[in-house]
């Protein structure tokens, strides 16, 4: 499945869940105004009654005055907001206070009204019913083409699923909805405390101090929790990497490396401002998601995958294979250099086997020997020493490199990139730094950012386009946080939904 495919599919199937979600809450609404309709076909009767009560009671039967009020409860509850419940109530007061000719005058026409409120009724009702049925017709249409979406994605990935499943670990089959839902309770901890936090910020000189510090405790409390939750959860829930392929559909970005580099992606980039959970590799993953879902070979004997790259686990004595049917079947091959005698296998193999366009060197920085090795295997010098001097200061990633058809290296430094001259003119040159300082206090540029930029500079350089990339990686940083606030919005819809639903059954 190609990426516009997949990216229509995903609009297809957010459509098809809001209709569907507004076609419930309207249908439900129907229900509502259906009920209502029900209760009030006694009204002419009640209206009736009420009248020739209040006759009675003006005739001097004392004992018809409860039958007045009863007849004012039911209006009460069951009329609506309309003409015959503001007449009995008006009446019912005026009997209270000893104006029965004033009370039997207001509903002197009680009936007629009784009359309009059905036709309102039956009218909301109608209104209702077409509104969800014009709802519910879209939503059963899009369902459709969101179910043959998924059986195309399904399909499209079906060879290299099947490749990648067999080196798949078993795993209970409730372990992973069990660690999802004990995230996503993490998740909505970790936002509800940055919730209040941020309220007790804002609101602080307006509430009582009792109040102000019960936001500020709670909050980060929940904060606390939240992310002790999710460090522990997070990895217990992961997909592996036959399910990742499965949900993606795309072809995928296969990413090699030394295992001994892991520990060095797994490093969390922490700021002042917020607390961020989430390692460059995971950023890194975030970032390539633009070209195709991530997977690499894990660690053998981990008990735990890492997160980022969904992992798939090879034979030590029989990997070689499975790794060139894999670079066959991936779009894009990403391979970070070191010095291990198996990485210079798959570098050799990937130029005897691939095209030029679809391989992708990471270079740590600083390491000159792995210049001079790379250097062995191409066709030309790659220049990877003289870049790795000028901005070889992150031992992570220092360049990237790619290849043209002849297999001729480019090589882009990581790292930042010089600042652009501002624009003529005062006021324009104010805003302008303005608007960088304000960019600049709520993102965090990390060295997974400049990495993602780099390689989508690269990979443009091979007239391959990923404008989203840099950004990718940066809001990949903040992915728990903003997961958490849509998982607060959506259970307050599902709440709200839920709470329409029991008022229709009357338990509400």
């Amino acid at each position: 499945m190609s990426s516009r495919l997949r990216a229509f599919a995903r609009l297809i199937t957010a459509v098809a869940i809001v209709t569907a979600y507004v076609a419930l809450h309207l249908a439900i609404t129907a229900g509502m105004n259906l009920r209502a309709c029900d209760r009030f076909r006694d009204a002419p009767a009640r209206a009736a009654a009420f009248t020739a009560a209040l006759d009675r009671y003006a005739g001097g039967e004392v004992s018809a005055r409860a039958e007045i009020r009863a007849g004012d409860t039911w209006f009460r509850e069951n009329a609506p907001s309309g003409a015959s419940r503001s007449a009995v109530s008006s009446a019912t007061g005026d009997v209270e206070k000893g104006r029965v000719s004033l009370a039997r005058e207001r509903v002197s026409g009680l009936a007629a009204d009784v009359e309009r409120d059905r036709a309102w009724l039956d009218r909301q009702l109608g209104s209702s019913r077409a509104t969800a049925l014009y709802w519910a017709v879209p939503a059963v249409v899009l369902l459709g083409p969101a179910l043959w979406l998924r059986r195309r994605r399904r399909l499209d990935a079906a060879e290299i699923i099947r490749v990648v499943s067999r080196f798949a670990p078993p795993q209970p089959w409730w372990r992973r909805p069990v660690f999802l839902l004990a995230s996503s309770a993490g998740y909505v901890l970790l936002a509800g405390g940055a919730i209040a936090v941020g309220t007790a910020q804002r609101r602080g000189y307006e509430v009582p101090p009792m109040l102000l510090m019960l936001w500020l405790v709670g909050g980060l409390a929940a904060i606390g929790a939240g992310v002790l939750s999710l460090r522990y959860t997070r990895p217990r829930s992961v997909r592996g990497a036959a399910r990742a392929l499965l949900v993606d559909g795309r072809k995928p970005v296969l990413y090699l490396r030394s295992f001994a580099d892991d520990d060095t992606a797994a490093h969390v980039d922490d700021s002042a401002s917020f607390v961020s959970l989430h390692s460059r590799e995971e950023q890194f993953t975030a970032a390539l998601g633009a070209v195709g879902p991530l997977i690499t070979v894990g660690r053998p004997g981990e008990p735990l995958p890492r997160l980022g790259a969904a992992r798939f686990y090879l034979p030590l004595d029989d990997w070689q294979p499975t790794v060139l049917r894999l670079m066959e079947l991936s779009q894009l091959i990403v391979l970070r250099l070191g010095l291990g005698e198996g990485l210079r296998w798959e570098v050799q193999q990937a130029r005897a086997t691939q095209p030029a366009g679809k391989l992708v060197l990471l270079a740590p920085g600083g390491l000159s020997e792995v210049a001079q090795r790379l250097d062995e295997h191409l066709p030309s010098p790659s220049g990877l020493a003289e870049v790795a001097e000028v901005a070889g200061g992150d031992p992570w990633t220092g360049a990237v490199i790619t290849f043209d058809a002849e297999w001729t290296p480019q090589v882009h430094p990581v790292g930042p990139v010089p600042r652009a001259e501002l624009p003529r003119g005062a006021l324009v040159r104010r805003w302008a730094r303005a608007v960088k300082a304000g960019w600049a206090a709520m993102v965090m540029y990390t060295p997974a950012h400049y990495l993602a930029r780099a390689i989508k500079d690269a990979l443009a350089s091979m007239g391959v386009r990923k404008r989203t990339m840099a950004w990718r990686a940066t809001f990949a940083a903040q992915t728990s946080l903003w997961t958490g606030f849509a998982l607060v919005t959506a259970l307050a819809l599902l709440n709200w939904l839920a709470g329409r639903a029991l008022q229709l059954f009357g338990l509400g």
